[in-house]
């Protein structure tokens, strides 16, 4: 692998590019894999990008991922070329001011001051920059797989000749509105109405895309409906597990409750699950572990406080996939409070550490699970009682526990592989490249 300076001043962008080798080779498919964020250890369009495009090049094909900040960590044969934004929401400064000499062209204006209005750029932008690189790079690509940026310049592409095809892993919509709902205030409810502007584009991206891939039955129903898209164009692939993701040989914790989620973004749930645990302590001793990083001040450090749970609640981020599985496999019981999951990656990874699971029966979670009480308790989404009793329960009862958890494994090993995701996603790249010629 070789690292160059991919650079189109005349067109404003540049990048770090760290080459594949597209050039035909034997039978496999030249991908260009489209994503404006991956985030390598959290959230599910990072995680997507690793696992496919290592399957994907193991299979034979040639993929480069074409990515924003934060860049993704890929494997080995994987092509990288970085599509810088502004990065204007990075840690530890995000909605940051950038100084003028990191202004390139008029797309970085208009991000900057999307922002200013308290919208969200990045998907128009990322996409506007990804179709001038592209332009220039037709030949080295068979398809575009967009991953979930459906921003105008996904259309810009389509119109030069390429193939694309399009995944929504669930439509943003149902952020929107919890969060719409977790809003007080009206200046609060309009921000937030402004941050999710880019919803309409993303709509009539949507529509216009042939083949859209996405990851439950949930997903489909959601995307059919509040998308408006035919659902003979959405084609259901449910996500993998990595082989990492194993049983502990260490003892679990006794008491220990571990969750995997963003703990200030309302859909995940987590107020509900603090409220669960501060009623627990109050009748035995429990702790909980939760990975994720809460913004300093912000909606979940200040619930932790207000209920009195400080010394017995650790926040947990930065660690590696081995510490990641290490703290999965420590629980006596993982909770998944979200109120609503396209898919819940987590919650096959946890299955597949044979961690006992008290989820909510929301969005696409019980697909994931499978029958209430095989594999995991469900419980309505934001019933703090029904959550905490539920969690009681897993924890008095350590054989029934342990069969549900060995079941989850099970399910997880039988249903959840990312060979066969790469292989069926594969399939749907020729249908598309086919329907094209």
């Amino acid at each position: 692998m070789v690292e160059t300076r991919s650079t189109m001043s005349a067109l404003g962008v540049s990048g770090r590019r760290r080459v594949a080798d597209t050039t035909r080779k034997g039978p496999g498919m030249r991908i260009a894999l489209l994503s404006y964020r991956s985030k390598p250890h959290c959230g599910g369009q990072g995680v997507y990008i690793r696992h496919l495009s290592r399957e994907l090049v193991a299979m034979g094909h040639h993929v480069e991922v074409f990515s924003g900040q934060p860049y993704p960590i890929l494997d080995e044969g994987v092509g990288l070329t970085e599509v810088p934004s502004l990065d204007l929401y990075r840690d530890p400064d995000p909605f940051r001011v950038p100084r003028p000499s990191e202004f390139r062209d008029l797309v970085d204006v208009e991000e900057f001051l999307t922002m200013c209005v308290a919208g969200f750029p990045e998907p128009k932008t990322f996409s506007t920059r990804a179709a001038r690189l592209l332009k220039e790079r037709l030949d080295d690509f068979d398809i575009v797989h967009d991953n979930q940026v459906l921003g105008y310049g996904m259309l810009d592409i389509e119109k030069m000749g390429m193939p694309v095809i399009t995944s929504i892993h669930h439509p943003i919509t149902f952020d929107r509105r919890i969060d719409l709902m977790a809003a007080r205030g009206i200046r609060k409810r309009i921000s937030t109405r402004r941050w999710y502007g880019f919803l309409r584009m993303q709509g009539k991206v949507a529509r216009a895309a042939r083949h859209i891939l996405t990851v439950s039955e949930s997903s489909a129903r959601d995307i059919a409906t509040d998308f408006g898209v035919r659902p003979e164009r959405i084609q259901v692939i449910p996500l993998g597990v990595d082989e990492i993701f194993q049983p502990p040989t260490a003892p679990r914790v006794p008491g220990r409750i571990v969750a995997m989620a963003s703990a200030d973004a309302p859909m995940k749930g987590i107020a509900t699950l603090l409220e669960a645990f501060a009623k627990l302590r109050t009748e035995r001793d429990v702790s909980l572990v939760l990975v994720t990083k809460p913004k300093p001040g912000g909606r979940t450090e200040r619930l932790v406080e207000r209920l009195g749970i400080a010394e017995h609640v650790e926040f947990v981020n930065g660690i590696s996939d081995a510490e990641l599985v290490a703290v999965m496999g420590s629980a006596a019981v993982a909770c998944v409070p979200s109120l609503y999951e396209g898919f819940s990656l987590p919650t096959a990874e946890l299955m597949a550490c044979a961690t006992p699971l008290v989820v909510s029966r929301a969005g696409a979670i019980p697909e994931v699970v499978g029958p209430d009480g095989e594999c995991a308790d469900l419980v309505t989404p934001g019933d703090v009682g029904e959550l905490a009793q539920a969690i009681e329960a897993m924890l008095d009862d350590p054989e029934r526990a342990a069969r549900m958890g060995a079941a989850g494994r099970a399910r997880a090993l039988e249903r959840f592989s990312w060979r066969a995701v790469a292989e069926t996603t594969a399939a749907a790249y020729q249908e598309v490249i086919n329907a094209d010629r």
